[in-house]
């Protein structure tokens, strides 16, 4: 199955979990809590407000080397907004994505995640815990704030 597939198939249209494709093309779910939705609908806001010149993106479907994944929110400038807006899932990824880290992620699927988010193009990655604490990083280190958005909280309170 690719992502055009599953964005199309009626049986998956209402499903109440997060799903993403695997490098087999086969479907994983995962479900989440208020506080991860809330988290989301913050941290999109917060890139909107901060960042007028491109598009936040929630639940943003990024073509990778291991199938489709799904940023939590993501933030893409408007040139390369010009270059994927039409697609199913991104074939860049936006310059700055986005994951709310549930008690199921571990530390190991967050690290490939990342690795794979910066193989198709993002600049930063940003991981947020349970607790609305953000981490930063880009494609070589963890950063002590984000570099393309210097002013974004540390805390995201919900």
């Amino acid at each position: 199955m690719n992502w055009q597939e599953v964005c199309e198939h009626p049986s998956l249209k209402d499903l109440p979990f997060k799903i993403e494709l695997d490098e087999l093309g086969k479907i994983v779910m995962s479900p989440v809590k208020l506080y991860h939705s809330a988290l989301q609908g913050e941290i999109e806001f917060l890139l909107r407000s901060l960042l007028k010149k491109g598009k936040t993106l929630p639940e943003c479907a990024i073509k990778t080397s291991k199938g489709t994944k799904v940023a939590d929110v993501a933030w893409v400038s408007l040139a390369t907004w010009a270059k994927i807006k039409m697609e199913a899932d991104a074939s860049i990824a936006p310059e700055i994505c986005v994951e709310v880290i549930s008690t199921s992620n571990s530390k190991k699927e967050m690290t490939e995640k990342s690795q794979l988010y910066f193989a198709a193009g993002a600049k930063e990655v940003w991981l947020c815990n349970e607790n609305g604490m953000m981490r930063f990083f880009n494609a070589e280190q963890e950063l002590t704030q984000s570099l393309l958005v210097p002013e974004f909280p540390h805390k995201v309170e919900i």
